[in-house]
């Protein structure tokens, strides 16, 4: 259920009422699955959910997603920064951990990282008091040839997109211009400082970015 409960949060950075098949493409389930879960989730009262109308969090839910989205991005960060476990590896770890570590070392990770606001990816940590804030940011699909840019967040969910960004030196912080957009879903060229890079729609759809600030 912790998991459902996630992926309806994630997909919120893009649209507030989540869909069936949005839910169903993300986790690589079938939707019958996803209509079952959405029902158990609302009959605890975790969620709002009316068939084809999609799904909201319930105040009681958005509470316990972002205890686990907290616990999930601090053991992320914990592993990479104080355990040295690459980038593209601490997600897989953390999704085994995150539902049964105590608050008490959830606080003593925070403590050891100096609080923390974002994870390895460039994902925000939820507070321990429940505060969250989510920066504005879009897909890097949706830009246009000639903006400047800069990578907020980058999906966490593949380990080999994550190995492949990295390779190219793409990462939270990294500035990008775009360079051309290839016709129907064609690959993007973009420059990363002195570097020229191709990315396939797919790799950039997985990619956050904002407008750099003038």
């Amino acid at each position: 259920m912790e998991d459902y409960l996630k992926a309806i949060f994630e997909l919120q950075k893009f649209d507030e009422q989540i869909s069936t098949s949005a839910l169903a493409e993300y986790l690589r389930v079938a939707p019958a699955s996803v209509t079952n879960m959405l029902k158990k989730l609302a009959d605890l009262n975790l969620i709002h959910y009316e068939p084809y109308r999609g799904a909201t969090f319930t105040p009681a839910g958005r509470k316990l997603v972002l205890e686990v989205v907290r616990h999930h991005r601090l053991i992320e960060l914990y592993l990479a920064e104080a355990l040295g476990v690459p980038w593209d590896r601490v997600h897989e770890e953390a999704e085994k951990l995150e539902h049964v570590i105590s608050e008490d070392l959830e606080e003593r990770m925070a403590a050891a990282l100096g609080d923390p606001k974002f994870d390895p990816h460039g994902a925000p940590i939820p507070t321990r008091a429940g505060d969250f804030d989510q920066p504005t940011s879009n897909r890097l699909v949706d830009m246009t040839t000639g903006d400047r840019l800069v990578v907020i967040e980058v999906d966490d969910r593949d380990p080999e997109l994550l190995r492949y960004l990295g390779q190219l030196g793409i990462y939270p912080g990294t500035k990008l211009v775009v360079l051309s957009f290839a016709p129907f879903k064609g690959p993007l060229t973009l420059s990363s400082g002195e570097d020229e890079v191709s990315l396939g729609y797919q790799v950039a759809k997985s990619i956050l970015v904002a407008h750099q600030e003038e």
